[in-house]
């Protein structure tokens, strides 16, 4: 089973000593903002960009086929 968007980024959270609030104020957002985006799991990419880049992980998108072949 594959987690989640807002389940990555929650991780993403923890390993890296934050918290919701300190990478809510990062990005320019509040807390509550971003938890509603967590608890929808509903982010567009640029926003996964902004938070990773506030995180210090590096984003990685994209799609693979069953054969195994990436776009």
């Amino acid at each position: 089973m594959s987690l989640s968007t807002a389940e990555k980024i929650r991780i993403a959270i923890s390993r890296q000593g934050a918290t919701v609030t300190s990478l809510a104020q990062a990005t320019g957002q509040t807390r509550q903002n971003l938890s509603n985006k967590l608890s929808r799991d509903n982010f567009t990419t640029s926003e996964l960009r902004e938070l990773a880049e506030a995180l210090g992980v590096e984003f990685v998108c994209g799609f693979r086929f069953p054969d195994g072949q990436e776009i």
